[in-house]
């Protein structure tokens, strides 16, 4: 005789649970098309953003790409700044403050970074502009995809699924353009001459782009993104965040325009759902904070329209902060908890850092110098019987600039270079080259015995003191 199913504390049977899948299907969002002041400041956004990620690899910077990272000759163009493989650490130092300006940032201002910035967000928001020119809003959508397939329905998908592609390919393209110089690259494509690995790696970052912006969507900020998930560590009861203000909007009702909501004993809130409806992660701001809200403010721009529309004030979905709400404080007041010990410290430290990482730019030695010893013979005799050591040296130019060097040697008395002590150095070029140093007779025989430390300094002939760098070395004196 079989065991009936045992039913838990919960109602359910083990039987059902086992049948119960591990993860829920996604179920599709239709974000609703809203307009307001929020809605253009993400726009705002967008163009800045892509402004600047389109145009940066077009632009010239003393005959070269602005900004260009060229990994087959391993040289990193900023600006006027180059960096090489060696000054990792500054990328490191870089990724620091990257990380310490988000702790500051989701502080005082909670998501703000991923409702206008982020690019999932704007590419996100790109894509779907691209689906609501060609599959109308909301409502048109959702027909579309529960219609049977036609003529209609092919070429609109079909043209939407066409122009998220050369989007997404514009994008690979310029995003290889950061690593390849764009200007090669353009003329490269053009004549079908592309290599290989070039295409690859196009086509790798448009299907990113595509992937992520058309099919990924919220699903990135809900499960995928760390981001949300250090939220709840991040922000404190004074960060600014999307608040719903039920005191206000509680409890929720219809009724006809320009009437009192208490009155009728209802609150501001008419549960039109257009703040669900709008949102791109699908959640209901009125049930609190949550992980997914990505703070865009759709949300706001809808409900500040309908209040427009039943002469109520703006207001009822706000920027604002958890204590804020709960003790009725005004936008003043909200502001002047910004300056509180959690945001001082991310500042000071920030601050620090930052200043650090200018400053070690600014100060950052010209020249690379690598110094290495001949093992061979550690010291010979000269002609005049003094002592010789010998070194290979490698001095990398870290200008765009030809100059001309001098070496130098410092720590023992009369030590001195004894080969050309001026070599000539091209633009971002490194010279290697063998190096004799060598001590007088006299001095050798006053010194002591065994290993000195001793400096080699490159420095440019006719030019400021700042402009040197020097590496250290051995120099041995043999019984």
């Amino acid at each position: 005789m079989a065991c009936p199913d045992l039913v838990g504390a919960t109602g359910v049977s083990k039987s059902t649970t086992a049948s119960m899948p591990l993860y829920a299907a996604p179920i599709k969002i239709y974000p609703r098309s809203v307009t307001g002041r929020y809605d253009r400041w993400r726009w705002v956004m967008v163009w800045l953003t892509q402004a600047f990620f389109y145009g940066m690899p077009w632009l010239a910077w003393n005959g070269r790409q602005a900004m260009l990272f060229d990994l087959e000759t391993r040289r990193f163009y900023v600006f006027g700044l180059m960096l090489f493989p060696q000054d990792f650490i500054y990328l490191a130092a870089l990724l620091v403050i990257s990380a310490l300006g988000l702790f500051l940032f989701t502080a005082v201002a909670g998501r703000l970074w991923c409702g206008y910035a982020c690019p999932q967000t704007v590419y996100t928001e790109m894509f779907m502009w691209i689906e609501r020119r060609l599959e109308g809003d909301r409502g048109a959508r959702m027909r579309l995809d529960k219609a049977p397939w036609s003529l209609e329905k092919l070429w609109r998908k079909g043209g939407k699924h066409l122009a998220w592609g050369l989007l997404a390919l514009a994008t690979g393209f310029s995003f290889v353009g950061y690593f390849t110089p764009i200007r090669e690259l353009a003329s490269s494509a053009a004549g079908l001459q592309l290599s290989g690995w070039t295409v690859f790696w196009i086509l790798f970052y448009a299907g990113l782009t595509y992937g992520n912006a058309a099919w990924v969507r919220e699903q990135m900020c809900k499960y995928i993104c760390p981001y949300a998930r250090f939220q709840s560590a991040l922000i404190d009861k004074d960060s600014l965040i999307i608040t719903y203000d039920a005191t206000r909007g509680e409890p929720r009702g219809s009724r006809p325009r320009h009437t009192e909501a208490r009155a009728i004993g209802r609150g501001d809130c008419v549960d039109c759902t257009l703040c669900v409806q709008v949102c791109p992660t699908g959640i209901d701001i009125r049930k609190g904070l949550q992980n997914e809200c990505i703070g865009c403010a759709a949300c706001i721009d809808a409900c500040d329209g309908v209040m427009d529309k039943l002469g109520a004030p703006r207001g009822l979905i706000r920027y604002a902060t958890a204590q804020g709400m709960e003790r009725g404080w005004t936008r003043l007041q909200m502001l002047r908890r910004v300056l509180r010990p959690r945001v001082l410290v991310y500042f000071t430290v920030l601050s620090a850092v930052s200043l650090a990482f200018v400053l070690s730019l600014a100060t950052r030695a010209p020249y690379q110098v690598d110094v290495l010893k001949d093992r061979a013979a550690l010291a010979r005799q000269g002609e005049d019987g003094g002592i010789e050591n010998l070194y290979r040296i490698h001095i990398g130019n870290r200008s765009e600039q030809r100059q001309t060097v001098r070496l130098q040697a410092s720590g023992l008395p009369g030590l001195q270079v004894l080969d050309a002590s001026e070599v000539v150095l091209e633009p971002a070029g490194i010279a290697s080259l063998p190096v004799r140093l060598g001590l007088p007779q006299d001095q050798a025989a006053a010194a002591s015995r065994g290993s000195h430390a001793v400096q080699l300094t490159v420095s440019r002939v006719d030019g400021r003191k700042s402009d040197q760098a020097s590496a250290a070395a051995s120099f041995y004196v043999p019984e």
